[in-house]
């Protein structure tokens, strides 16, 4: 019988959406469940998103579009990055994809070559490693734990690009720890980036309008210019805009490397839909009162969430100041036991979370740091608060 690829060898399902299957499961037995597993933002984007896909609906063209993206999306897109302090990008420097995720794996199908190394973070999204083990590169991890607030330092850098990985993947908002790199932060990482020219650098920022506490994104770019040359910048509208299921992701960087994700794009997916475009561009252009809204309601529920992880002896968690997710460090409860089973790690920890008080976190390990667990905390407040309190009352029944 014939057999699959090598490359499916090491490919593998999502470890958050496994969570979430299995809440869905339990669910659907009839078990109360509060899910705080997927990264979904529950809100749904302005009445003129629709409208405008209404409209494209009502005049379609039924044509094939652009590999590249509508020009009036990339506009669009110039226009968003020019507010976040970005400027100088033309539609030849831009490219557009389904879904940010879509367009990282594009962008490691274009500068990694198997055996080659990539270098990020830990803690980490699950799909860097999943992506780099499909084209056969290399990883290169910096830990990163709660002690330093889940955020690499400037030597740390420094020493890993030293060994020259071929890709430098930087995540700012952190999805899962919801970290953000101040002002300072950030000019003193691009001065070390900008010591070693030998790396691309994907900017994966999804989450640069979702922070918190007055602290403002920033971007290596704005600090080094010079970096603009091999700086890859990657957008979505899933989180910003609630619109995770419309599948649109945007990216601007060096134009052989948008001509490159283009050419992809022309034997993977041909175009994004007219509709699909349609919405995307009346969210970012149109009027932002919605994700403006939604950006305040996510940081009072941060401090909800932090409140009453800090009434729990032995958890730590460092203050998130972007995205919907906190990712305390639950580590003190290894070695006991709930309900007469032991919870040697965090897989055990959410599992029997999940069985006993039907809340379903992600376990840090899908993360690569197993000291911890994600909570996404973008539930209305009733479920919000009711799911804290079941964490609490497991953590209290721990002997």
């Amino acid at each position: 019988m014939p057999q699959l690829s090598h490359r499916m060898g090491h490919a593998k399902p999502s470890a958050i959406m496994a969570v979430a299957e299995k809440a869905k499961a339990l669910k659907a037995q009839g078990r109360d469940i509060i899910s705080f597993s997927i990264g979904v933002p529950n809100f749904l984007p302005g009445e003129h998103v629709y409208a405008a896909a209404r409209e494209a609906l009502a005049k379609d063209s039924g044509q094939y579009g652009s590999n590249r993206g509508a020009d009036a999306l990339l506009d669009a897109f110039i226009a968003h990055m020019g507010r976040l302090g970005l400027a100088g990008y033309t539609r030849k420097h831009c490219a557009t994809g389904v879904g940010a995720k879509h367009l990282l794996y594009n962008l490691a199908e274009a500068l990694l070559d198997p055996g080659d190394t990539i270098a990020f973070a830990t803690p980490y999204w699950t799909t860097y490693v999943d992506i780099a083990d499909i084209v056969g590169a290399k990883t290169l991890l910096l830990p990163a734990p709660a002690s330093q607030d889940y955020k690499i330092t400037p030597a740390q850098l420094d020493a890993a690009l030293a060994q020259k990985p071929k890709v430098y993947l930087f995540n700012n908002p952190s999805n899962p720890t919801g970290m953000v790199y101040s002002k300072d932060e950030i000019a003193a990482l691009a001065d070390v980036f900008a010591k070693h020219p030998d790396t691309w650098i994907i900017s994966d920022d999804i989450y640069n309008t979702l922070v918190f506490d007055g602290l403002g994104y920033h971007n290596i770019v704005n600090f080094r210019p010079e970096l603009r040359e091999r700086t890859v910048f990657v957008d979505s509208l899933s989180k910003t805009y609630g619109m995770p299921g419309w599948r649109v992701g945007l990216m601007a960087g060096p134009e052989a490397i948008a001509q490159a994700i283009t050419t992809l794009n022309s034997n993977h997916i041909t175009n994004l839909p007219e509709v699909v475009t349609a919405a995307a561009v009346a969210a970012l252009a149109g009027p932002q009162d919605v994700p403006q809204q939604k950006c305040r309601e996510f940081e009072a529920k941060r401090d909800v969430v932090l409140a009453a992880l800090a009434a729990i002896p032995g958890v730590k968690c460092p203050r998130p100041q972007g995205a919907f997710y906190v990712f305390p460090d639950i580590s003190c409860a290894f070695g006991k036991s709930h309900g007469g089973k032991l919870i040697a790690n965090d897989v055990d920890f959410c599992n029997l979370l999940l069985e006993a008080e039907g809340v379903a976190c992600v376990p840090g390990s899908a993360f690569g740091e197993p000291s911890a667990l994600r909570i996404s905390y973008t539930c209305p407040d009733a479920p919000l608060k009711e799911g804290l309190r079941r964490i609490q009352a497991f953590f209290a029944a721990l002997v």
